[in-house]
This record gives structure tokens, C-alpha cells and sequence, in this order.
């Protein structure tokens, strides 16, 4: 399994319908042409518990944020920017928690981890 799972915080309080267009594919850009995503997993979710940002993105007076999670079968440039830019939900913040079966969850600003047999 060499699915990615990402939390993100978009811009807005994200609707039902954007989270069912993402989960069944939507057209982004990706080396200058037209592309559609394929399906993937997407939830709203509550905030999850992170580690406080030590800059934050912005403040309550600039609006409501949400969040979901979301499981690509596939990893583009940008994909998941692309992806809820594309349903009206611009990421204003992207937290990667896994690729594959490594947990990302641990590891801290530049910092690495060896894996050996990810593909």
C-alpha cells in the first residue's frame, strides 16, 4: 500500500458535495494540461490534534476553516492543493501523516527516516 494519507485545513467550512466531487476525481493542471484526478478516500473531520505552529496561518476574523482527510492513490505535483482549489477550498495548511505503511506522525521539522523497502 503506497497510498498517502494528508489532513488538511481548507479555507471555508467545506460542504458534502465539494468532499464527494474530490473523492470521485476532479480536473487539475499538472504539466500543462488538463488532468482528472483519480478516486480517492475524503472525510470531513474534526480538527485534529497536532503540535502548535510555531507561525499561525491566520486568525478567526479572516473566516471559518475546516478540515478533512483525504487517502491518494496517487501523488501529482501539488496534488492536494490542486484538488481542493479545484472544489473551492483553498489548503491553507497540509499535514502528510503517512505514505504507505510509514508513519510520519513522530518525526519533526528536517527530519529524516530510513526506510528500507518502501516500493
Amino acid at each position: 500500500d503506497n497510498r498517502e494519507r494528508d489532513y488538511v485545513q481548507v479555507d471555508g467550512n467545506i460542504t458534502e458535495e465539494a468532499v464527494k466531487k474530490l473523492k470521485q476525481g476532479v480536473e487539475i493542471g499538472f504539466d500543462g494540461k488538463k488532468y482528472i484526478t483519480k478516486e480517492c478516500e475524503c472525510s470531513s473531520i474534526n480538527k485534529p490534534k497536532f503540535k502548535n505552529r510555531t507561525q499561525k496561518i491566520r486568525d478567526d476574523r479572516h473566516g471559518p476553516t475546516s478540515w478533512i482527510s483525504i487517502i491518494l492513490k496517487e501523488g501529482k505535483f501539488r496534488q492536494v492543493r490542486k484538488m481542493t482549489a479545484a472544489v473551492g477550498f483553498p489548503t491553507l495548511r497540509l499535514v502528510r501523516v503517512r505514505i504507505g505503511a510509514v508513519l510520519l506522525d513522530n518525526l519533526k521539522l528536517g527530519e529524516v527516516k530510513k526506510v528500507s523497502n518502501f516500493l
